[in-house]
């Protein structure tokens, strides 16, 4: 659910899977596949904006930490949370707003050049 299609994907070692998704906003049909998925042990998810700016991420179809917390009461699996696609300059005030927003699932910020081995 974004302005222009976007994409997720899920990698499967056969072990355990690493779902990505990109750009995106509310939704449930994303939501609803990947609790189908046994073995999830890593979710990639992006927040671009903090709460302050909830209206500019409704309008332009992304996350905000609020807006994450809502998406993750849909989640019914218990995966390893990173974030992605944080705004410039932002991030820290970010990621502070989601661990407030999302208690329960500790989401880190994803880092260039992070390795997932599954």
């Amino acid at each position: 659910n974004h302005v222009i299609p976007a994409i997720a994907f899920q990698l499967d070692s056969g072990a355990a899977s690493l779902v990505f998704t990109g750009d995106t906003s509310i939704q449930n049909t994303f939501w609803e596949l990947v609790n189908d998925i046994d073995n999830l042990e890593y979710l990639i998810i992006e927040t671009a904006f903090p709460n302050a700016e909830k209206e500019l991420a409704l309008i332009s179809r992304h996350l905000c930490p609020s807006l994450l917390a809502g998406e993750l009461l849909k989640l019914h699996r218990n995966p390893a949370i990173y974030i992605t696609h944080l705004k410039p300059g932002e991030s820290e005030l970010t990621m502070k707003e989601i661990n407030e927003c999302v208690p329960g699932f500790a989401p880190k910020m994803l880092k260039n050049g992070q390795v997932f081995e599954f």
